[in-house]
């Protein structure tokens, strides 16, 4: 089959739609602007399709055709840069170039500073950009591309995400040292549900939190809402009210100095799988891939030691 396109037409061809302009294309690409404009129309006439609105002194505007081909475009130009990366190694050389995760924002402290400076030493020529903020925005921006990889709970993941396990986390109450309960093996949530409780109130912790409630049948009473982690165990550590969680930093004191207690939940909850979720319409780059085994590795429990893809179970938003 005849291929009447070339990547490097295609590599042109997403410069201008991710710049907006041809002349901000013509300088990340570092060629003469007619050189890309002539590029990007010989794609057109190759393709068949008018990709491009061109608006004098307003830049450029992609099309409803341009649109679709750019994420194909994307999508293809990571793997032919990962067979280059690929045929390098199989010289004999080390993977490189950069790499960028997304990090659900309260495992960032927990997880990154390992992943950044163990990957580090493991590949040096990988340039690891990690972005940590709440799982929506986490995998918008896997969609868009502007992430490869992304490290997040597997609850209420999109449908077309495939995933990586790498942790299975459960949850437990955190209460302050000085609680009735602070010193038995295990709390009941029904026991609890007439004291105030702290929310950590950022999705999908919300949402699984309502998920788990449900199941035992209680309905909590609220005494705070908080999107801050750390503010959720200051809180706690105060004896304003407890907290579930699922997150358990190595250290029992808040950034006051008050000691929190953790202990596991008496009542059978369900747990949460902590994952590394990427499109599912894209493969891997050895980046990418070399990254999950690296965090495997690192993290891993014993139901999750291979880079296996997996698909939501149907609790995604569907998108």
């Amino acid at each position: 089959m005849d291929v009447n396109y070339t990547i490097r037409q295609l590599q042109y061809f997403a410069a201008v739609a991710q710049t907006g302009t041809i002349s901000a294309a013509a300088s990340r690409v570092h060629v003469s602007q007619s050189a890309l404009s002539l590029a990007v129309s010989q794609l057109e006439r190759g393709l068949g399709v008018k990709l491009l609105v061109r608006h004098r002194a307003k830049g450029v505007e992609l099309t409803p055709a341009g649109t679709r081909l750019l994420a194909l475009a994307e999508s293809l130009l990571a793997q032919a840069a990962d067979l280059q990366t690929k045929a390098g190694v199989e010289r004999g050389g080390a993977l490189s170039g950069t790499l960028a995760v997304g990090c659900y924002t309260t495992l960032a402290p927990i997880y990154v500073p390992p992943l950044l400076t163990g990957f580090k030493e493991e590949c040096p020529d990988i340039v690891l950009e990690l972005a940590e903020y709440a799982q929506p925005e986490l995998q918008r921006d896997l969609h868009e591309a502007v992430l490869e990889l992304a490290l997040l709970y597997d609850f209420q993941l999109d449908a077309d995400l495939e995933y990586i396990e790498v942790q299975t986390l459960y949850p437990h109450v955190l209460m302050s040292e000085d609680h009735r309960f602070a010193n038995d093996a295990t709390v009941s949530l029904t026991a609890l549900a007439n004291e105030p409780m702290i929310l950590f109130d950022v999705p999908p912790s919300r949402e699984n939190w309502e998920r788990m409630m449900n199941a035992i049948g209680i309905e909590p009473m609220i005494g705070h809402r908080t999107h801050n982690f750390e503010l959720t165990r200051c809180l706690v550590g105060r004896g304003l009210g407890y907290a579930m969680l699922f997150q358990r930093p190595p250290v029992d004191l808040t950034y006051e100095g008050r000691r929190v207690v953790a202990r596991p939940i008496e009542e059978s909850v369900p747990p949460i799988r902590l994952v590394l979720a990427y499109p599912s319409r894209t493969n891997l780059t050895a980046r990418a891939h070399r990254f999950a085994e690296f965090t495997i590795a690192t993290f891993g429990t014993d139901t999750a030691t291979t880079v296996e893809p997996h698909r939501p179970a149907g609790e995604g938003t569907g998108r």
